[in-house]
């Protein structure tokens, strides 16, 4: 069940089979209708429009030109997907707003509205909608409430987004799933057996080669799509402008890279944040994080990140997923971030915030079996995967100790291998008080892989280097977790002259001659490195949330002395 407080948080984490009833309360704060003295302080953020009887307002795809508070009239706002059906969600009159969280950044509407007569409104285009959220306080949190329990309503309906058709043990549509689900995009997914996909993989003339398909809300349909092509079918990809200076790229949306990014978005600042997945980072997959101040219950990685990312958006950064940066070029400032897709973002300031990426173990064969049978981290979609199955998951962090307390609540039995003789070294009290309380989790110290065994269907067996006491030697399992760490993502600086140490990770502060141990630049001029890719950084959310606010200072002074300097020379 999806809880109020990571409803009100984010447009993102929504646990995959949760009912809709869980936002049926919350009506009044989804769906609020303004007075007139409200309106009036809303009406220098935009200006009035007239739409004829049967006109759209906005349309399933196509960017969203903003919020739409209605003055006169009704209008019906319902889903329509890519094979034509459609879907009533509701119809609203005078003193209501239309919007979702998407429309914070002009991202394409999920769902289509149409007056059902006469309509008169105020548009408030994107830039205005951040503006009024920052200058009409108590205002402000209202709306931005309300956008974000749209986008989760919306997300728990599927509505707006992809129909994604396959096997649910396809590797490259669990792949899709995960990357709209961290992504918090609607979608829905229908088994390649069930009678409604066969009809469509008829219709479509689909091979098996072709699976899994996906079927934009546009209609058109995608064989076997790679991340960023169904990005790009759903218009979530920006218009990156080549010749647009910022004054921070930061490369990473982790915990560290997005609060670099509200930070230096709220200071005024021209800010453009790049990721090749999620937001969120190896922090978004936890289940949940229940030592980050603040949050006494617990928060899922996922959450928190989706809080991170509007709060981003509110205040104007722009927001890059799926973007691959291939390299940093230093010749000439401002420097150039080298785009794998093509092209480039110019900044006068780069952040390296681009964490690490998941150790994979020298194991014979690993590589078949990722995305059947091997994940390295555990969300819902691989959680409903290994419901009510024995499950094999290695590691001893604290990432492990969380992806071990969420599966053990959907798995019948958690098999944990561990090389040390306890996790007492690696991993938070908190934590192992938790496993030792879990009945179905079984902990195997001094323990390794050998060897994984596979059948027709993927992944059949987890052999051991040696047997454990009680004799066992193997494990039969279809799913394996790794959590056996992380290598710094780091190669792409390899073009610049950026200092790494001996293990990839970027050296900053001691590093550079005078430099303070606070100093997060590196040793290229306005190049500083921040979170799980700074050589000494502590690897924890709060730490890198932490250097996120610290590094905005220096950029800030680094970026005075640079306009002092282009005084001096002109005078």
């Amino acid at each position: 069940m999806l809880s109020t407080q990571e409803a009100e948080g984010q447009q993102q984490a929504v646990v995959a089979d949760a009912p809709f009833s869980s936002l049926s309360t919350r009506t009044h704060q989804m769906y609020p209708t303004l007075t007139a003295a409200e309106i009036d302080r809303l009406r220098r953020f935009g200006e009035v429009g007239h739409w004829e009887t049967g006109e759209l307002l906005f349309e399933t795809g196509r960017p969203g030109p903003g919020m739409f508070v209605l003055l006169e009239g009704r209008v019906k706002i319902y889903q329509r997907d890519g094979i034509g059906r459609e879907l009533l969600i509701g119809e609203h009159g005078a003193g209501r707003f239309l919007a979702e969280v998407g429309q914070l950044s002009g991202r394409p509407a999920l769902v289509n509205a149409m007056a059902l007569s006469a309509v008169d409104a105020l548009l408030i285009p994107p830039e205005g909608l951040r503006a009024l959220i920052v200058a009409e306080a108590e205002l402000g949190e209202r709306i931005m409430r309300a956008l974000i329990l749209r986008r989760v309503g919306l997300i728990e309906k599927g509505a707006g987004g992809p129909i994604l058709i396959g096997n649910s043990t396809d590797p490259r549509l669990v792949m899709l799933q995960g990357f709209l689900s961290r992504n918090g995009h609607p979608h829905s997914v229908i088994d390649e057996r069930d009678e409604d996909a066969l009809h469509l993989i008829e219709q479509f003339a689909a091979r098996k080669e072709d699976m899994p398909l996906a079927i934009c809300p546009d209609g058109s349909v995608l064989h076997h799509p790679s991340m960023p092509e169904l990005a790009t079918c759903l218009g979530l990809l920006p218009d990156l402008d080549d010749s647009h200076v910022y004054d921070v790229a930061i490369v990473g949306a982790g915990p560290a890279g997005l609060a670099t990014a509200v930070y230096a978005a709220s200071e005024g600042l021209s800010v453009i944040v790049l990721d090749s997945r999620a937001p969120g980072g190896q922090a978004g997959a936890s289940s949940r994080i229940e030592n980050y101040l603040g949050f006494p219950t617990g928060i899922s990685g996922q959450a928190l990140a989706g809080r991170a990312f509007v709060q981003a958006q509110k205040f104007g950064a722009h927001v890059a997923i799926p973007v691959h940066v291939k390299a940093l070029r230093c010749e000439q400032s401002p420097y150039q971030l080298e785009l794998k897709c093509g092209g480039h973002i110019t900044a006068r300031a780069i952040v390296i915030a681009s964490g690490a990426v998941y150790r994979r173990p020298t194991l014979e064969g690993l590589d078949r079996f990722e995305g059947r049978g091997v994940y390295y981290w555990a969300s819902p979609v691989e959680a409903k995967l290994c419901k009510r199955q024995d499950v094999v998951l290695v590691g001893g962090g604290n990432s492990a100790g969380q992806a071990i307390v969420y599966l053990a609540t959907h798995a019948a039995n958690v098999h944990v291998l561990i090389r040390r003789s306890g996790f007492e070294a690696t991993m938070s009290r908190y934590l192992i008080d938790r496993i030792r309380s879990l009945p179905n989790v079984f902990v195997h110290p001094n323990s390794e892989i050998g060897r994984l065994a596979a059948d027709d269907s993927g992944l059949a067996s987890v052999s051991l280097k040696r047997p454990l006491p009680d004799g066992t030697d193997h494990f039969d399992t279809r799913h394996l977790f790794l959590f056996t760490g992380a290598d710094p993502n780091t190669d792409w600086l390899r073009t610049c002259g950026v200092k790494l140490d001996e293990k990839g990770f970027v050296i900053t502060g001691t590093g550079r001659d005078g430099a303070s141990v606070c100093d997060l630049a590196t040793t290229v001029d306005g190049v500083y490195a921040i979170g799980d890719a700074r050589a000494g950084s502590t690897k924890r959310v709060a730490a890198a949330v932490g250097e996120g606010a610290a590094v905005v200072a220096q950029i800030h002074q680094m970026l005075a002395a640079s306009a002092g300097e282009a005084v001096a020379l002109g005078a």
